[in-house]
């Protein structure tokens, strides 16, 4: 049988997803990016080669995307990170037209056809305020795990307004509101809103069309998912495993590739 994969070496996390030659998940991992994006491919790769119980060598093709894609060792074929979330997403629900991707380093929104291809595309800008990473630095300050914020935000009847979208200050403003005795939940409440409001921004940028999917890490957050629907005035539709989803998009367009369907 032949396999393919797919790898999206992020800021903050690195994915692989191995697919057999019937398009099924066999195998997926997610590792910390830590180290070299070079090692960490590397890492990621064995990890998820060791799942599926392959070798390289039963691989007819790999490709690579996200910020780290070209310190990957290993033959490949590159890709967007756009086309690979386009691609996995009209995979999970074909009825799809928007996606909205809460990553570690930006956030995106990109609209695409009904065949998968992109045909909108917008990016945050590079301020943290927005994305996935402003989670983790608010998780650090409040102690909390970052798996558990969704599930606290969600306990808040008072969120606290932050004056400022800049991560950098809302990290003081944070630190601030705790020495003051506000709550976690209602800190936690006021920063999905902050984010919230930056994503309903960048929605306003293109044109949206319903069904829309949210994927990335920030896609877990029960609480950022809610807070954004309630900004946004729409409805989210979210996969089982939203950090991979990338990962599962290049998989696909790896197999694409090989088989010839289509380009990516």
């Amino acid at each position: 049988m032949a396999y393919a994969a797919g790898i999206d070496i992020g800021s903050s996390f690195s994915k692989i997803v191995v697919l057999d030659n019937r398009n099924l998940v066999i195998a997926r991992s997610v590792l910390t990016t830590s180290g070299s994006y070079r090692s960490t491919s590397e890492r990621v790769v064995e990890e998820g080669l060791k799942k599926a119980g392959l070798g390289l060598e039963a691989l007819v093709n790999l490709v690579a995307t996200g910020i780290g894609a070209a310190s990957v060792p290993f033959p490949n074929q590159p890709a967007t990170e756009a086309s690979c979330a386009a691609r996995g997403v009209n995979f999970l629900f074909p009825g799809a037209r928007t996606v909205i991707e809460i990553g570690g380093q930006s956030s995106r929104i990109i609209g695409l056809t009904e065949k998968g291809k992109v045909t909108d595309y917008v990016t945050s800008e590079k301020c943290a305020g927005g994305n996935g990473r402003f989670l983790q630095v608010i998780a650090r300050v409040l102690k909390v795990k970052l798996e558990d914020i969704g599930e606290i935000s969600l306990k808040s009847w008072n969120r606290v307004i932050f004056t400022t979208g800049c991560a950098v200050f809302c990290e003081s403003e944070a630190i601030s509101r705790v020495a003051e005795g506000a709550l976690k939940e209602d800190i936690l409440a006021g920063v999905h809103y902050s984010i919230a409001n930056k994503i309903a921004g960048l929605l306003g940028r293109v044109t949206l069309h319903e069904e829309c999917v949210i994927i990335g890490g920030g896609a877990r957050d029960r609480g950022l998912v809610k807070s954004i629907e309630e900004a946004a005035g729409i409805e989210l539709r979210v996969p089982e495993e939203p950090g991979t989803t990338i990962a599962l998009g290049a998989a696909l367009i790896a197999r694409d590739k090989n088989s010839g369907k289509r380009d990516s």
